[in-house]
């Protein structure tokens, strides 16, 4: 069955076409899940929250750009609606050089998983700030747009995200010379 059949039935609110769509997109929906998520269990409640909103939606795609950069964009701001529910997003007072950049140079010597992991483990604003810029590649404005924040709150979120980051990576390689995380 093609896409667009698939879709159609999905909008006609076929539980077997639905199904499919979920089988289909479940993997690479849950990665941007953990991305944004605090932890496994909290990914795993937004991909299935998700996709019933990406089911009551499925009517608005208007086979008008990619399904899949649609299915994800509603997946993603169906996260970001839950933490704007809360209010973590507050301005953060803290004095954070904007110059800040973590990169590691051995790729070898640091895991995914640990990556992930560190990640995972930032306080919420600082998570999604990074992912936001860092991974998906939205400018402040656009994430200060998107998290109800101001564009300076963007960029000290993402400095000291990116901080916090360089300090757990030296403390797990013992290497205190890590260039800087970009």
């Amino acid at each position: 069955m093609s896409i667009e059949q698939l879709i159609d039935d999905c909008k006609k609110n076929n539980i077997k076409a639905q199904e499919q769509l979920y089988r289909q997109y479940a993997p690479k929906l849950f990665s941007v899940c953990l991305k944004y998520s605090r932890n496994y269990t909290e990914a795993q409640d937004n991909l299935q929250e998700g996709f019933l909103l990406i089911f009551e939606k499925i009517h608005l795609y208007s086979f008008k750009g990619s399904f899949d950069g649609w299915i994800r964009r509603v997946m993603v701001n169906y996260i970001l609606q839950q933490y704007r529910k809360e209010t973590f997003l507050s301005l953060v007072k803290d004095d954070v050089p904007e110059d800040i950049d973590v990169e590691v140079e051995n790729e070898d010597e640091i895991s995914v998983e640990y990556l992930t992991k560190i990640i995972q483990e930032l306080p919420d604003r600082y998570r999604l700030v990074f992912n936001l810029y860092v991974v998906d590649g939205y400018s402040h404005q656009e994430i200060a747009d998107m998290l109800s924040i101001n564009i300076g709150t963007s960029k000290s979120n993402l400095s000291r995200a990116k901080m916090i980051l360089k300090e757990k990576i030296e403390q797990n390689t013992g290497n205190k010379n890590i260039p800087s995380i970009q």
